[in-house]
């Protein structure tokens, strides 16, 4: 069902963005036996960036919190609840008249890809460890907030 907030903008730059009043993920990781893992999201491929990965997230809705958003959208699109994760850190990615938050998350349970219930907006989940994003399509807006968020990992 869309929200009046779902839709197309375009930012001061130039780009066009889903979500009239922003956008929020939620980027779950973990301690892996090489460092961070994280999990991610591949997009269905009739979605924008089909086939990418990322952090799985959405439009905001109209007075809602990037926290608030970004837990609602990884509970529709794999089926994880609140109280499965321990919310950390944000990252703002910031496009003049739109932004894209990234809220980091710990898992407070066992979290594995063949539990979650994905719905039509996922081709797939998986724990990925850092160092090995290079061998993946990367969704675009992810792929350029690395830098920000792996900072973030290691903090």
């Amino acid at each position: 069902m869309l929200s009046p907030t779902d839709g197309w903008v375009t930012c001061a730059l130039g780009h066009r963005h889903w979500g009239r009043v922003g956008a929020a993920g939620l980027l779950v990781h973990r301690a892996g036996l090489d460092g961070p893992e994280l999990l991610l999201q591949q997009r269905a491929t009739w979605s924008h960036h089909g086939g990418t990965w990322g952090t799985p997230g959405g439009a905001l809705h109209a007075g809602e919190s990037p926290e608030h958003g970004a837990l609602r959208e990884v509970q529709e699109e794999l089926g994880l609840l609140p109280r499965d994760l321990e919310l950390g850190a944000t990252s703002v990615d910031d496009h003049g008249g739109w932004s894209y938050t990234t809220v980091l998350a710990r898992p407070l349970r066992g979290i594995e890809p063949g539990d979650l219930r994905l719905d039509g907006e996922s081709e797939g989940v998986a724990w990925v460890a850092l160092d090995d994003l290079v061998s993946l399509p990367l969704h675009p807006g992810f792929e350029a907030s690395l830098y920000r968020l792996s900072d973030l990992l290691s903090a």
